[in-house]
């Protein structure tokens, strides 16, 4: 097939993610992709400043990871984890336990980011029947939140303004805080939401879950890290758990190894996926304590945690992801994510003043401009890949999380791709 028909076939039969089918707009079709970029079928190199959906922190291709890949493939590619185990399992299950914060020891792998998240709730409510409390069947969760795309997690993202809202009265019924206080917030406002939240825990709140500092897919928002020790101290005191969604911010991408770190405070469940494997392949987990274990074993509890994926504990991604937590221990992606968080802000925070933004925010290896009105997608994806870059803009938001490898030229060329977005918008506003 030539590169034409190639093209005509995925417009006539492959789904895109979030889009219509046909899609409205043809997806560029990818040849190759090497360390920071993405490589078209006709030979333009763009950089890749979305990490893959968030995922190739070490960039595409590192040396290491595919070292880690060859050397599984040759040994066992795929085995079943029910009745059997295997090193590489046991490896990354122990790399992340040393990683973590006591008391999480308990680690229970998946194939994506979405189930580990369903996961996490399926271990909430069985530990809450274990505890002698069937009646606790709701989250408490914010406003602008996304947590995934599967039927359980649809019911956490935002019921209104979110991606998933047409399916309001058609999954769990959850309660819902208002959006929280943004980083800078004064204490004052803090304890207030901390109040707001209090109010809304009745009988039936099994547990509260949020994304940590950044709430991603549902709007880019940083909150203030305060909240989560309110978080903690609210589920303590009403007996209920705190699953942090971190499948976004884990492995440094806040400037903190994990964003609940940014409050010194430590989840009941934990839920990690994206960088896990540096973007290789697909790989999650979700990581909680003994006792949260120990009354989900229970007879009350269940006896058993009723799941299990087919590719669950996969030796070939765990391979992969231990090398890639090996990259990580190692630390050189604090001195880089600082490095980005630094020249994201000399070349984002210009944009502030321009009259279509709204507002302009950096935190870590994120950078993120939020227009006054929604952005032409097609324009803006054209307006990027002509100032050689890859990016997503989604609603009012134009940003960037790029490979935690990229160098200062290249989040120089990524900040000057958003600001040609943000040029192309303005004109577009003001006619």
């Amino acid at each position: 097939m030539e590169n034409n028909s190639f093209a005509q076939f995925d417009r006539d039969h492959i789904w895109h993610p979030y889009g219509p089918m046909p899609a409205t707009v043809a997806p560029y079709v990818v040849a190759a992709t090497n360390n920071t970029d993405i490589i078209l079928d006709n030979g333009t190199r763009l950089i890749d400043g979305m990490s893959s959906w968030w995922a190739a922190a070490f960039g595409h291709g590192n040396e290491r990871l595919k070292a880690a890949a060859h050397r599984q493939i040759d040994v066992m590619s795929h085995v079943m984890f029910g009745g059997l185990t295997h090193v590489p399992a046991i490896k990354l299950a122990r790399q992340l336990c040393e990683l973590t914060d006591e008391p999480l020891t308990k680690v229970f792998f998946s194939d994506s980011g979405s189930v580990a998240v369903e996961v996490a709730l399926k271990m909430v409510y069985q530990y809450q029947l274990g505890q002698g409390h069937p009646e606790r069947r709701r989250m408490l969760t914010w406003r602008g939140g996304y947590h995934g795309d599967t039927f359980a997690t649809m019911s956490l993202c935002d019921p209104e303004g979110g991606m998933h809202a047409m399916w309001e009265g058609r999954v769990m019924d959850n309660v819902f805080a208002s959006r929280p206080p943004l980083w800078g917030a004064a204490s004052n406002e803090i304890s207030a939401y901390i109040d707001h939240l209090d109010s809304l825990i009745d009988s039936t709140i099994a547990g509260i879950i949020v994304e940590p500092v950044v709430q991603g897919a549902g709007g880019m928002r940083f909150h203030a890290p305060e909240i989560l020790k309110g978080i903690r101290q609210l589920c303590d005191q009403h007996g209920i758990l705190f699953i942090a969604d971190e499948i976004a911010t884990g492995f440094g991408r806040t400037g903190n190894l994990f964003a609940t770190q940014a409050a010194k405070v430590t989840p009941d469940i934990l839920c990690v996926g994206k960088s896990l494997t540096g973007g290789f392949m697909s790989l999650a987990a979700t990581i909680t304590t003994d006792a949260v274990a120990e009354s989900i074993s229970s007879a009350a509890g269940g006896g058993a945690l009723m799941h299990g994926p087919t590719f669950m504990g996969n030796p070939l991604a765990c391979a992969v992801a231990s090398e890639a937590l090996s990259i990580i221990a190692e630390g050189d992606w604090k001195q880089q994510v600082a490095e980005i968080e630094s020249e994201l802000k000399k070349g984002l925070v210009p944009l502030a003043s321009n009259p279509a933004v709204r507002d302009v925010r950096v935190l870590g290896a994120i950078g993120v401009v939020e227009m006054k009105e929604p952005v032409d997608m097609k324009r803006a994806t054209h307006a990027a890949v002509n100032a050689g870059v890859w990016l997503r803009p989604f609603g009012r938001l134009v940003y960037t999380m790029p490979p935690f490898v990229c160098t200062h030229k290249q989040i120089q060329k990524i900040s000057c791709a958003i600001a040609s977005i943000v040029h192309t918008e303005q004109e577009r506003f003001e006619r």
